[in-house]
């Protein structure tokens, strides 16, 4: 994996991060409802007909946003921060795929869910899951770039 920090500046860290707080609040105060990513795409797809509207326009907001963001900088499909290579086997990223949904199952939520809303919220068992979560993308990391020679 190769990364380009020449491009980095934490103006749109904080920025990304700022707006990702205040949607997750907004809908926390709108609906009383946790911003998790993979708990709203998995009530969507089991045909929940609770709030269907705005579950689906809150994942088509994460759909869309990158490319308003690259129209409205004017960036064009130029990369806006530190530019990385992932796996280009498809199978790695299905069976990686996999594996974070079996994740989110057994954590009861997502990264999103539990680091951005459960953190906020003091909730012990988001502490834990993010943990798990970072402790296991290190041992990844370690595994992948030390011992396979990724």
């Amino acid at each position: 994996m190769i990364i380009d920090w020449g491009n980095f500046t934490p103006w749109s860290a904080l920025v990304g991060g700022s707006l990702i707080g205040l949607s997750a609040a907004l809908l926390f105060r709108s609906y009383g409802m946790i911003a998790g990513i993979s708990g709203l795409l998995g009530n969507l797809i089991a045909g929940e007909r609770d709030r269907v509207g705005w579950r689906a326009m809150f994942l088509l907001g994460l759909i869309v946003s990158p490319g308003l963001w690259l129209l409205c900088t004017q960036q064009g499909l130029a990369p806006v921060g530190p530019v990385q290579s992932g796996p280009r086997d498809w199978a790695i990223v299905g069976v990686a795929g996999v594996l974070v949904g079996f994740g989110t199952r057994l954590a009861n939520g997502c990264t999103s869910g539990h680091g951005v809303c459960g953190l906020a919220r003091f909730s012990k068992r988001s502490g834990a899951a993010v943990l798990s979560f970072m402790a296991s993308g290190a041992v990844t990391v370690f595994v992948t770039r030390h011992l396979v020679g990724g």
